[in-house]
């Protein structure tokens, strides 16, 4: 059984409903299809977060230590999520960021991996051990376990966890 619109009033309305669904769907912060880019200069939020022309960009794949967490032992602490704030903005001056969205989070923000040139931000922080792999970025991750590097010189919290003990 074939279905056809009996007028073309039903085809208005059939097309109204779908734009009514799509504009809720926006409204909602939903994304129908992902894609966002945003590119030029940024700055960095945190260790993990930056923003490119008025957009608020979370970079994929990775967690960094917040502004205020430190880490090491009791005796050695050193303030990681600055020092991870600091690398992230060293990255972001080298050129034009250029970001590919992949979606947005329960912030709003987007999601994206962004790029310096030919250097995947959040990989580099990765392997530079100043942010954790979610996932995407596991040999670089090793990487930096093997070599001792930032948050693998000594003990320290996940980002996760820390935000977890220290609610804003």
């Amino acid at each position: 059984m074939r279905l056809r619109p009996q007028s073309p009033t039903d085809l208005l309305i059939a097309f109204m409903l779908l734009a009514g669904l799509f504009l809720l769907a926006q409204h909602l912060g939903g994304r129908w299809l992902d894609g966002d880019t945003v590119d030029g200069p940024a700055f960095a939020v945190d260790g993990d977060t930056l923003e490119v022309r008025g957009t608020r960009v979370r970079l994929s794949g990775i967690d960094a230590p917040e502004l205020r967490q430190t880490c090491g032992a009791a005796e050695s602490l050193w303030p990681c999520g600055e020092v991870a704030h600091k690398a992230l903005q060293k990255a972001l001056a080298g050129g034009t960021v250029q970001c590919a969205g992949q979606g947005h989070d329960q912030y709003r923000r987007l999601v994206a991996i962004c790029t310096v040139g030919e250097d995947d931000v959040a990989e580099d922080l990765v392997r530079e051990g100043l942010a954790l792999s979610a996932g995407r970025y596991g040999a670089s991750e090793l990487e930096a376990r093997v070599t001792r590097r930032g948050l693998w010189a000594g003990p320290f919290e996940r980002p996760a966890e820390w935000r977890a003990a220290h609610p804003r």
